[in-house]
């Protein structure tokens, strides 16, 4: 009998230990609205402006004439900075504030332009269904 109770009791401290590490690789709110936020922007870089689009709150439900004057506007902006900046560079997610008041993650991210220049943007996220997203 002592012998099933040291079995029960090292695999209930094993299983705590198992929830304590997945707890652990659990991403914060923060993280994830930050690689959310860097994935969007990586796309746009990429030319991949469908992708850039959908990673905005409420694009789904838009006519599909706005949703081409945005896609347009957004290969757009890109030429432009090509003309200004010799292009964009990269992005890079440089801090996360949690806006508890607004409901919403706010994203700091460095925009490293072709010519050496920098601009820092805020990217304000909101979660919607799970998923984060672009305000």
């Amino acid at each position: 009998m002592m012998t099933g109770r040291k079995i029960g009791f090292v695999g209930l401290i094993s299983l705590i230990g198992l929830i304590g590490l997945v707890g652990c690789s659990e991403k914060s709110r923060e993280q994830q609205a930050m690689e959310a936020a860097q994935e969007y922007y990586e796309a746009l870089l990429q030319g991949d402006y469908e992708t850039f689009l959908d990673g905005r709150i409420h694009m789904d439900s838009i006519p599909e004439s706005f949703r081409e004057q945005l896609l347009v506007s957004y290969k757009q902006f890109v030429r432009q900075q090509q003309e200004a900046h010799q292009g964009i560079e990269s992005f890079q997610s440089t801090r996360v504030v949690e806006d508890s008041l607004l409901q919403m993650v706010q994203v700091f991210m460095m925009v490293n332009y072709s010519d050496s220049t920098h601009e820092e943007i805020v990217v304000p996220m909101v979660e919607q269904n799970g998923k984060w997203k672009m305000k």
